[in-house]
């Protein structure tokens, strides 16, 4: 009996043909994303404006941010929208996959209106939201006139702006509840009835065996929601971008956000090796959000042995 097979060697013709056909793959990747990363990367040393040649200024572009204002202002509304927005839309979605989880009558029908948002595309829904959140005819508004309560200017107070888009991202949570959705029917209902027996209540049944069986898609979401809640864009630029009146990011920068500023600098002021800098400073804050996550997922995030 032989303990090891003998390795599999391929011909020459076979490792022509898989490259042959990986090659548009290549040739997309390093044409459209390794070369612009470099590029990227090397503009953030240097002065570049598009029509005249870069040229190299160092860590200007660097130190050049802790005196920017604008900046400043970008990376708070960033982490503000991140902060509130994240943990409102995963509480939500695993409020609706707990519900949908349920035997009820018309549940695919249920799973399929609160999934459907997610999947419409996003400057459309930002367009409804824009007229929902209007001051004097807003459909929000004149819901909370029929309760007494006077609705604020929600896209033309500063006061406002950056709740009104955190409660525009709630419309969205569909994606992350049908993972959810995945992950709590997975759950042996074995564990709920010796749990019921105990005399755990639905709560308790919740948090001491859901969380912690359903902790990985937790994890998995959070991670990609707080990668994609800091490179916000669409919406900030639909919502309160008014040209000529008024540019994307007010009222007063308040809803001025990273990924705005970015293209601000690079597509309306030609500051390439700006842009470039503001770029990277991003890549860094969410790798280094990204690692910190994965660190102290140890102690909370459970794998089936």
């Amino acid at each position: 009996m032989k303990l090891f097979a003998k390795k599999k060697h391929f011909k020459s013709h076979e490792v022509r043909d898989a490259l042959v056909f990986a090659l548009p793959w290549f040739i997309g990747f390093f044409a459209f994303t390794l070369y612009p990363i470099i590029r990227s990367f090397m503009y953030s040393f240097q002065e570049y404006d598009i029509l005249h040649e870069p040229k190299w200024i160092g860590l200007s572009n660097y130190s050049k941010l802790l005196t920017d204002s604008r900046f400043s202002a970008s990376l708070y509304n960033t982490f503000y929208y991140t902060m509130f927005s994240v943990p409102l839309q995963i509480a939500l979605a695993l409020l609706l996959a707990f519900l949908m989880t349920r035997k009820i009558r018309g549940l695919r029908i249920f799973r399929s209106i609160y999934f459907f948002p997610s999947v419409i595309s996003g400057v459309a829904v930002v367009l409804v939201w824009k007229l929902m959140f209007q001051g004097d005819y807003g459909l929000i508004n004149n819901i909370l006139s029929y309760i007494g309560i006077r609705g604020p200017a929600w896209l033309d107070n500063p006061l406002w702006s950056k709740p009104a888009l955190i409660l525009m991202s709630l419309w969205g949570v569909g994606m992350s509840m049908v993972i959810y959705i995945a992950a709590m029917l997975g759950v042996p209902t074995t564990l709920y009835e010796v749990a019921e027996i105990d005399g755990a209540s639905g709560w308790t049944q919740f948090r001491k065996i859901t969380l912690p069986l359903i902790s990985p898609a937790v994890f998995y979401t959070l991670v990609i929601n707080i990668a994609a809640a800091l490179q916000i864009f669409t919406q900030v630029y639909a919502l309160t971008g008014r040209p000529p009146l008024a540019a994307p990011g007010g009222p007063a920068d308040s809803t001025l956000v990273l990924v705005l500023y970015l293209y601000d600098q690079a597509f309306t002021f030609l500051k390439m090796g700006y842009a470039s800098t503001l770029a990277w400073v991003l890549f860094l804050i969410i790798l280094i959000l990204t690692l910190f996550q994965f660190k102290t997922s140890k102690g909370w995030v459970h794998y089936e042995e």
